[in-house]
Parts: C-alpha cells; structure tokens; sequence
C-alpha cells in the first residue's frame, strides 16, 4: 500500500462530506417548500441518503488514519501500527496489511496466509451505512412510484 492510497482516501472522505452537505440541504429545501406527501418522501430520501453517505465518510476516515498509521516508517513501524491491536505474539507474524471498502475494514495479512481484521473501522460504520442507504433507496422508490400514480391520466 503507498500514499496514494492514504490521498485516495482522504479524497473520497472529502467528496462524502461534499456529498453529504448537498443531499442535506437539498432535503431541509425540499421540506420547506411543499406539503404534500411526495416532497416529504423525496426529502426523507435526501437526508436518509446523506446520513448513508456521511455514515461512511466516516468509516472512510477512520481507515484513512489506519492506512497513515501503517505508513508511517522509522522506529517501532514493524509490525505496523494498527495489526498490534491483537497483542504481540499475533502481531509478530504480520507481514502486510489489506484494506476492504466493502465492509469497511483494515486486514492484516499473516505470513502463514492468513489475516485478522482490526478495530480500526467502528463495527457500527458499515451496518449503518448499508441499512441508511436501504432506507434511502426506498424512500426513492416510493417518490417514483407516487410520481408515477399521480401522472397516470384519468380516463
């Protein structure tokens, strides 16, 4: 792993916060302006999706640090910061490190093949995300739905 990924990162936490900021303002906008049902699910969709977006901006920052940490080189940089959490005997063995986006998670990888996953990335980060999105997702659906029912011509 190198740098580049560790900016990666920080790239992607910075567009989710971007992200998460728009969606939010575009569902307290969408709030304000009607009362209707429609709106109302539209922008329930809105600030569902950008707590899911923020949820795992987070997540991403949080992996982000982990990856800097396991970067950083001098003294004491072997085995790598976050595969001590493990306690010494396992993190004797480690020779690398892996990192997974879906679920978020920071893996070390043991010379004798296999890893363990470490608590860089909150357990809750990637549940929440996922069951946020879903919400989102269909929130959505019943907008297109509902938007759908209300152009159908009477006849």
């Amino acid at each position: 792993m190198s740098t580049m990924l560790f900016l990666g990162l920080l790239l992607a936490v910075l567009a989710g916060a971007v992200i998460a900021t728009v969606l939010t303002v575009r569902g307290i906008r969408a709030v304000l302006r009607n009362r209707e049902r429609s709106p109302r699910l539209r922008a329930a969709a809105l600030l569902v999706g950008a707590g899911a977006v923020a949820m795992y901006a987070w997540g991403l920052l949080h992996l982000g640090y982990a990856v800097l940490q396991a970067e950083d080189g001098g003294a004491g940089s072997s085995p790598v910061e976050p595969c001590r959490q493990a306690g010494p005997q396992m993190a004797g063995l480690v020779v690398g490190y892996d990192v997974d986006f879906l679920p978020l998670h920071f893996e070390c990888r043991l010379s004798g093949g296999g890893t363990y996953v470490t608590s860089s990335v909150p357990g809750y980060v990637t549940p929440t995300a996922i069951i946020l999105g879903l919400v989102s997702v269909s929130c959505a659906a019943l907008v297109v739905g509902t938007g759908r029912r209300e152009q159908r011509p009477v006849g």
